[in-house]
C-alpha cells in the first residue's frame, strides 16, 4: 500500500501492485501533472498532457486511484465534472532492502519506466536546444560530477539539495517571475562502486 510521509506530505511507495499500477508511461505523466497541481485536474485536462483520450485518462485515474495514489478533488463548481488530485504533493518508490523479488521486480520496472521518460527528455532538449533561446540555452546543463562521501555526507548533500529546490517547486510557487519555464531536475545519488 502507500504511506503517507511527514515532510512535504509525501507518498512513500512499498507495495508492488502499486508500484506496477504506476509503471505505466501515461500514469507516470499524468501523476507528474497532478503533483504540481494542488487544486487537481479533469481527466480531459490531463488527456491533453498525455496525448490520450479522455476516456483512456479517465481509466488511468481510476486505476491510479485504486492504488491509493490520487483521490477526487473538490468539484470547481460544475457538478459534472471529476477533479482528481493526488494524495501527496511527491512520491517516492521503497520497496525496503529486504523486499521479496516480486516487490524488486516491480520497484525496477517502474524505476526503468521512469528513468525512461528522463531519458527521452534529455534527449528532447539536445534536438531543441539550438532552438532555444540563448539565455536557456545557457543555462540548461547536463553534467555528472563523481564526488566522494560518507552515507552521512550523501544524506547532508541530499537534504540541502531538497532544500535548494524547495522554494521553485511548481506545485507551491504562488507567483514565478515573467519569463519562468517548467524545468525537470533529475537528481540521482547514487554509489558507483
Amino acid at each position: 500500500m502507500t504511506e503517507p510521509r511527514a515532510e512535504r506530505r509525501g507518498v512513500r511507495i512499498s507495495d508492488p501492485q502499486v508500484m506496477r499500477a504506476l509503471a505505466h508511461p501515461a500514469r507516470l505523466t499524468i501523476m507528474e501533472h497532478l503533483s504540481s497541481l494542488p487544486e487537481g485536474a479533469t481527466a480531459t485536462e490531463c488527456a491533453e498532457i498525455v496525448g490520450q483520450s479522455p476516456s483512456a485518462t479517465s481509466y488511468h485515474l481510476r486505476e491510479l486511484a485504486k492504488a491509493g495514489l490520487v483521490e477526487p478533488a473538490p468539484s470547481r463548481g460544475d457538478a459534472r465534472e471529476r477533479v482528481w488530485r493526488t494524495v501527496g504533493s511527491s512520491w517516492e518508490v521503497d520497496a525496503g532492502r529486504d523486499a521479496e523479488p516480486d516487490a524488486v521486480a516491480a520497484q525496477t520496472a517502474l524505476i526503468e519506466a521512469w528513468l525512461g521518460r528522463e531519458l527521452d527528455r534529455s534527449r528532447g532538449w539536445l534536438r531543441r536546444a539550438p532552438t532555444e533561446p540563448p539565455e536557456w540555452y545557457a543555462a540548461a546543463r547536463l553534467s555528472d560530477s563523481q564526488l566522494l562521501l560518507t552515507a552521512e555526507e550523501l544524506t547532508e548533500l541530499n537534504d540541502a539539495i531538497d532544500r535548494l529546490l524547495e522554494p521553485y517547486r511548481k506545485r507551491t510557487r504562488t507567483d514565478p517571475p515573467a519569463g519562468a519555464r517548467t524545468v525537470s531536475i533529475h537528481y540521482k545519488a547514487l554509489p558507483v562502486e
